[in-house]
């Protein structure tokens, strides 16, 4: 791929609001050396805000002498304490971080699927035989599904899309356009929660210990939720696909086609008997996990279920337990794959491929360890607290109801997202403030997570700043050569308004009705009440 995309012509420029985009995000620092440079101001502010007596009442902390709520001032960063707890604690703010130990151990079996062939190998068997009435709704599917596979979605599935859309007399770019927008615009919609669940809630997890002390995050507080977005989503892609944008792509001119690579010809070969047979045994190895976990949880001794436990936290081992489920997932799978379609030989070959998978997170590494000072230091501050207290109140004396809370957080993501493109920096931003403030609102935090990843995926598919669109204009660019920046901004951007007014009348709907976003995740919680220390889930209330 890397020498076909060197070999093409510089693509041209945009013009108008998206050149805008373009010309500002990319003048702005990797989201590494952002952080460092928020951390700068975020230093600055402390000593002006200490100084000058910045404060507020904690939420759930009471004086023991007076009774009354306890007074949080703002803490200056170059405070001895401060200083002290920076250099002797900076090992474990980094390996504390939630969202390090979350994705490392999912990555570890997920690099394996990926590696022996697993993930690509699924995807090509879900959309090479598909029917032509039924091409659009199958590839897009098999993208959602396919944010499971995180990079394998972009390189194998979306050039895979045109190829087929060519061999069925459509054209090849509304394919790739259709699939880009079920990988990328559905980035959070899937029909089971995965590596980015972990990421997020890892996130979400750590912004609210900062206010409320020990809380579990549970990785499928969004089941639920992303499972909708799918059923919504897969609808909107495909009437845009078949009613807007084919149409307007009008019919294939073979001529303008440049070349594609034989590994892409190749790519829409039948399976072998071999990766036939890796298939199999990747299935007999989900249902044994799945059965596994069944048994543990609701089998003798129940060692997944805290019987001792309160009702509401009898679940919580099993919760936890699902990073670990989805690696060992992950993992048998796609041993079991890859010893049948021959791609694993013995154990050092797998080694070596949960090795690759923790050089690929190298950046993730360098990008959590900036994160995780970040939100350490504006904890240690009390800053964060502060805003989301002040924040709150301001918002609840607007009484501006929960549904349109979320819907301008939604359209907020979606603006930032434009300009910051990693998913996981935009939430280390913004989550500390946000989710506390949210709570302190009557909002959970699962809530708060999943109107987050509304807002991140709507605009995905139209930021030159997203780390793949390059690459989409390069796969576009092997069926039309005049194809650029502007043409692939312009077919995306109907998906992304359409993904965006969707997004909002899900959410707005999901307030509106009370629905659980998970299992034992509700959309409105119970404000603790002063004095009272929070730990396992929030009690499920009305707005």
């Amino acid at each position: 791929m890397a020498t076909a995309a060197s070999a093409e012509s510089k693509p041209e420029g945009m013009t108008g609001i998206l050149g805008w985009i373009e010309r500002s995000g990319n003048k702005l620092p990797d989201p590494v050396f952002l952080f460092f440079w928020l951390i700068l101001g975020l230093v600055v502010i402390s000593v002006i805000a200490s100084l000058t007596g910045v404060s507020a009442l904690h939420p759930t902390e009471v004086d023991p002498d007076t009774g009354a709520a306890t007074v949080i001032t703002a803490t200056s960063l170059l405070s001895a304490e401060n200083i002290q707890k920076l250099w002797v604690e900076m090992p474990t703010t980094f390996t504390h971080f939630h969202p390090l130990g979350y994705v490392l151990v999912v990555m570890l079996g997920a690099g394996v699927a990926e590696r022996s062939g697993l993930f690509g190998t699924a995807m090509r068997a879900g959309v090479r035989d598909a029917p032509k009435a039924l091409l659009t709704p199958i590839v897009v599917l098999v993208g959602m599904l396919g944010n499971l596979a995180a990079d394998a979605a972009y390189v194998v599935l979306i050039p895979l899309a045109g190829i087929i859309f060519h061999a069925a007399g459509r054209h090849p770019i509304a394919g790739i356009a259709a699939t880009f927008a079920g990988v990328s615009g559905g980035f959070s919609a899937n029909l089971l929660p995965g590596q980015l669940d972990a990421l997020l809630f890892g996130i979400t997890e750590a912004s609210v210990e900062t206010v409320f002390g020990d809380w579990t995050a549970n990785i499928a507080g969004n089941w639920y939720f992303i499972a909708a977005m799918t059923v919504i989503f897969l609808p909107v892609i495909w009437y845009v696909t078949d009613k807007m944008i084919e149409p307007r792509l009008g019919a294939y001119n073979a001529a303008n086609a440049t070349h594609v690579d034989a590994a892409d010809e190749d790519s829409d070969r039948p399976l072998t008997d071999a990766e036939r047979k890796g298939l199999r045994n990747a299935g007999l190895a989900v249902l044994g996990v799945v059965v596994l976990w069944i048994a543990m949880t609701w089998g003798p001794g129940t060692p997944l279920i805290d019987e001792t436990a309160s009702a509401e936290a009898q679940m919580t081992p099993f919760y936890r337990s699902l990073v670990a489920a989805f690696f060992i997932l992950f993992l048998l799978a796609g041993w079991a794959y890859g010893k049948g379609a021959g791609t694993i030989g013995d154990h050092r070959d797998l080694v070596k491929m949960m090795s690759g998978a923790m050089e690929d997170l190298a950046y993730y590494l360098v990008l959590a360890f900036a994160a995780a000072h970040f939100v350490a230091m504006f904890a240690w501050s009390n800053l964060g607290l502060i805003l989301a207290v002040h924040g709150a109140d301001f918002l609840g004396s607007t009484e501006m109801p929960a549904w349109l809370l979320l819907a301008s957080i939604i359209l907020v993501s979606a603006t930032l997202n434009l300009f910051v493109g990693s998913a996981s920096a935009k939430w280390a931003l913004i989550s500390p403030v946000m989710v506390p403030m949210l709570i302190l609102l009557g909002i959970s935090p699962e809530m708060a997570t999943a109107a987050y990843r509304v807002g991140d995926s709507a605009t995905n598919i139209i930021t030159p700043l997203m780390v793949y669109f390059p690459l989409i204009l390069i796969f576009c660019q092997r069926w039309d050569k005049n194809f650029g920046l502007g043409s692939l901004a312009a077919v995306m951007l109907p998906f992304s308004v359409g993904l965006m007014v969707s997004g909002l009348a899900l959410t707005i709907g999901w307030v509106l009705m009370d629905l659980p976003l998970g299992p034992d995740a509700g959309v409105c919680i119970e404000i603790p009440a002063a004095g009272t220390q929070v730990s396992g889930t929030f009690t499920p209330a009305a707005c």
